[in-house]
């Protein structure tokens, strides 16, 4: 039989009422909508439970607004994140964080049940023109409105989704793409490796690019790996998890975290090529040398990549590191350029994420087994494969085809 719990008085506590014995005061805790703890204090035990009922109305009171029509889109997300049982920490995270960032004290404080497709499409506009938000962030915010809405029309709380069809409009006006990301040319992918292998400043680069772009790997799996997940006799790489980087607890401060690939296609084993495993063994020397990371996340060790302070590498500082080098590459380039009385070989503005993109049009340039490549990128939907392989080879084809007309040309001129 479980014993009951008193307080000093001996009086016998609720669930989820306690009592500090430092100074006295009474605690209830309990779990929010978004499985989040929170605690309510007071100095004696009639007022905690004064706040708890209060607490309990509060709670009735929003479901009556809710069923009433009458609730706001801050009450419906909230609703809707609380019955997704399924997300992953780092998902429900970055959820929260995109929509109290964008949604939460503007847009998602009206009524729902007032909201027409035309408010958010004014809504979409602002976010596009006024804060400059790029069309991939939009798309993240669709995410979460549109279930959002979805949830109200299947409670009968509205009629329709306004939602429905703003995405496709707003990008058919902007004259936008969805998700459109361009892998660098093998011009622009020489030129950015032969400047960080030739920089007294960038070289220590070096080894972790060659292995985004010799394995195609997400940015998390990159940074996540281990020297256990690496076999030399076999000469294959173990993609079995990912390093996260996101906003925990009420202060919202971020931290490194170890989860599970989000499908079973991402679980995976890669081969490893000859300039990737140099990259991997350089790495092993210089750790030898100057000290292996002892950094621990979700209990596990050894891995790759650390700074000099012997920290794990996150995500932002790759993609930091790439806007220096591609800025100090381009500065340099135009100038040579000039010199030269040539053309510049300008790098644009790309990601980590655009480096696995790379790696996949140059795969798709060689290998025409879909499946193959399906596999080794880690690919859900094939389509995903489907559409960069069409995208690499046309342009493969385009290219052919210039160079047949231009000899087609000169064979003209010539009769």
């Amino acid at each position: 039989m479980a014993q009951t719990r008193k307080d000093l008085r001996g009086r016998v506590l609720r669930k989820g009422e306690s009592q500090r014995r430092s100074d006295g005061r009474y605690v209830y805790t309990y779990t929010d909508p978004l499985g989040r703890r929170k605690y309510v204090y007071a100095q004696d035990l009639v007022t905690l439970r004064e706040k708890e009922a209060q607490l309990m109305k509060d709670q009735m009171d929003g479901l009556d607004i809710y069923v009433a029509g009458k609730a706001t889109v801050n009450f419906v997300f909230d609703r809707y994140m609380s019955l997704k049982n399924n997300l992953k920490p780092t998902t429900k995270s970055n959820y929260l964080y995109m929509y109290d960032r964008f949604i939460r004290d503007t847009f998602g404080k009206r009524n729902i049940a007032e909201i027409k497709y035309s408010d958010v499409v004014q809504f979409y506009n602002h976010l596009t023109k006024k804060q400059e938000l790029k069309i991939n962030t939009l798309e993240t915010i669709h995410t979460l409105l549109h279930p959002t809405f979805q949830l109200a029309v299947r409670d009968d709380i509205i009629r329709k989704n306004p939602t429905d069809g703003v995405m496709a409009e707003l990008k058919k006006n902007l004259g936008m793409k969805t998700g459109v990301r361009h892998a660098l040319t093998i011009p622009q992918q020489r030129a950015f490796m032969e400047y960080i292998a030739t920089h007294p400043i960038y070289f220590h680069w070096w080894p972790i690019f060659t292995i985004f772009l010799g394995t195609g790997c997400r940015i998390g799996e990159v940074l996540g790996l281990r020297w256990e997940d690496i076999d030399y006799e076999k000469r294959i790489i173990s993609i079995n998890h990912n390093l996260t980087y996101y906003p925990v607890g009420e202060d919202r401060a971020s931290e490194n975290h170890i989860s599970t690939p989000k499908t079973e296609a991402g679980m995976r084993t890669i081969p490893m090529l000859d300039t990737v495993k140099d990259a991997f063994e350089m790495i092993w020397e210089e750790q030898k040398e100057n000290g292996w990371t002892d950094a621990e996340i979700d209990g596990m060790t050894g891995f790759v990549f650390c700074n000099r302070y012997g920290n794990i590498m996150n995500a932002q500082s790759v993609n930091r590191a790439i806007k220096r080098i591609s800025s100090a590459y381009n500065a340099t380039e135009e100038v040579e350029a000039k010199k030269e009385h040539r053309e510049p070989v300008l790098l644009p503005d790309f990601s980590a994420h655009s480096l696995r993109h790379t790696f996949c049009t140059r795969l798709c340039e060689r290998e025409t087994n879909l499946k193959i490549i399906q596999s080794i990128m880690g690919h859900k939907d094939i389509q995903t494969t489907v559409d960069i392989y069409a995208e690499a080879t046309e342009k493969k084809n385009r290219k052919h085809l210039n160079i047949w007309l231009q000899q087609w040309m000169y064979f003209k001129k010539g009769l």
